[in-house]
């Protein structure tokens, strides 16, 4: 998906607004020692693609019972799975994939070509309102609301899940509405904290050191978003190959200024201190979001193994 490939992710473009304007004045930032967050942990990057592929075992398998074929997702590797961050510091990886952008081609390439729509289409009326009462439910089906936190307060999302969705959900999460309360509220967060972290000496310390890397390497970039969006301008003006060449070149550049100057490890730590201390509320729907996470997990490696 682009999004990843030129804003990296809600953090990166937040971070990207404010980064440049906000200089530290060389001051210690606060103490790095952060308050325990609870019991639990993040799921890792391979603990949240099992997980995932459970939910579409799950699914195909519920999809069977109702009488319809079910396709999962095409499979990426655990290695082109990676979801992107802030800055890349994995100089192997960038040499690679550059910013990934040949993988989300791919990926895209694999949605597009999903034979679940095309088998869908081919279903008669009857049986097409069947399939779809059968994946997600019929007019009865319940409606989950989630709050959403914003810095100017709370929105609400909705979404209406039943049939072999839920099904699959609540053999997973248990409890299917308090997943989507806790995820949804979780991965929307960052503009609670992102602000803060602009302001963090140490964080703008590590950028100022890690432009003036990437200028003497020849890549003139105020910040990592920066240096993506100039990719991915560029690449629209030159052939694939030497646009992806380009890619790889800045990408390589990145990393090593990003391990040379710590960019990456102090935005995991000013990230990781910031979201420890977010209102109580907030530290308890983390909480919720990892227990109901591991217990997911515990349960998907009961029913599919993990990505290579």
């Amino acid at each position: 998906m682009k999004r990843g490939f030129i804003a990296a992710c809600v953090v990166a473009v937040a971070v990207s607004a404010a980064a440049t304007g906000g200089a530290g004045n060389g001051s210690s930032g606060p103490a790095r020692t952060a308050p325990a967050a609870g019991p639990e942990r993040d799921a890792t990057r391979a603990e949240e693609l099992r997980i995932s592929d459970a939910l579409q075992a799950l699914t195909a398998r519920c999809m069977g019972r109702h009488g319809f074929r079910y396709w999962p997702g095409s499979l990426l590797t655990l290695e082109k799975s990676r979801l992107a961050g802030y800055v890349n510091d994995d100089t192997a990886w960038a040499a690679e994939h550059g910013y990934g952008s040949r993988i989300e081609e791919k990926a895209d390439r694999a949605r597009r070509a999903n034979p679940n729509g095309t088998y869908r289409a081919k279903l008669s009326q009857r049986r097409r309102a069947a399939y779809d009462e059968a994946l997600g439910g019929g007019p009865d089906t319940p409606v989950l609301t989630a709050e959403i936190p914003t810095p100017q307060g709370t929105g609400k999302i909705s979404k209406r899940i039943g049939g072999c969705s839920a099904e699959a959900e609540k053999k997973l999460y248990g409890d299917p509405a308090a997943w989507f309360r806790a995820d949804k509220a979780v991965s929307n967060l960052q503009g609670l904290y992102v602000p803060r972290i602009t302001r963090d000496p140490e964080f703008t310390a590590a950028l100022r050191d890690w432009a003036r890397c990437m200028d003497r390497a020849g890549h003139p970039y105020a910040d990592p978003p920066a240096a993506r969006e100039a990719v991915a301008r560029q690449a629209a003006e030159l052939p694939e190959g030497e646009a992806f060449a380009a890619e790889k070149r800045v990408a390589v550049a990145e990393a090593r200024c990003a391990r040379s100057s710590a960019l990456a490890t102090v935005a995991r730590e000013r990230e990781a201190y910031y979201r420890d201390r977010l209102p109580a509320r907030y530290r308890e729907l983390i909480d919720t979001h990892r227990r109901l996470e591991r217990r997911a997990y515990a349960r998907a490696e009961r029913i599919t193994g993990p990505r290579a």
